[in-house]
C-alpha cells in the first residue's frame, strides 16, 4: 500500500501520519509498515539541535498507526477510526536518525470487545530499535 491508500484507511495526515507504505498486511495476523525518516521532519530542529533523533513517542505512534491499518482493513471496520488505547513494556534499544528507514511490525495478539492487542517491533537495517505491547480501540 502506498501513502494515498493508507490515508484512505486511517485519518492521520501530515505532519502526523508516521507510516509511508505498507509492505505486508494480513488482518488479524501482522502488518509491516515503513517510514522514511527525513531531515525535514517537524521534530528535527528541536529534538535535538544539531543531532536529530526521532522521538520514541513517535516510533510508538507509528506502531499504533500500523496496528490500526491491520484492523481497519477488515470489511466490518471500514470507515471506522482506530484509537491508540494502551501501551506497555516499551523499550528503546537504538536511536533513529534522518536518513534511516524505520520498519514497523504490528503483530496481532488478541481482541476483547472493540480492543485489539498487538506486539510491536521497529527496526532499522534489521536491528531492533523499539519494542512495545499496545492496543487499538475501534470506534465510529
Amino acid at each position: 500500500m502506498n501513502l494515498d491508500q493508507i490515508k484512505a484507511i486511517i485519518p492521520h495526515r501530515e505532519p502526523f501520519i508516521l507510516i509511508d507504505r505498507i509492505t505486508v498486511n494480513e488482518s488479524l495476523v501482522q502488518t509491516i509498515a515503513q517510514k522514511d525518516v527525513k531531515d525535514d521532519e517537524f521534530w528535527v530542529p528541536g529534538h535535538f539541535p544539531g543531532q536529530p533523533v526521532m522521538p520514541g513517542v513517535l516510533m510508538v505512534e507509528a506502531m499504533a498507526q500500523t496496528g490500526a491499518v491491520n484492523i481497519l482493513t477488515l470489511p466490518q471496520y471500514e470507515g471506522k477510526i482506530g484509537y491508540f488505547s494502551s501501551i506497555q513494556e516499551v523499550k528503546f534499544k537504538r536511536k533513529v536518525v534522518p536518513g534511516d528507514t524505520l520498519t514497523i511490525k504490528a503483530t496481532y495478539l488478541s481482541q476483547r470487545a472493540a480492543f485489539f492487542f498487538f506486539e510491536g517491533e521497529a527496526f532499522v537495517n534489521d536491528q531492533i530499535v523499539c519494542v512495545a505491547k499496545f492496543s487499538v480501540a475501534v470506534a465510529s
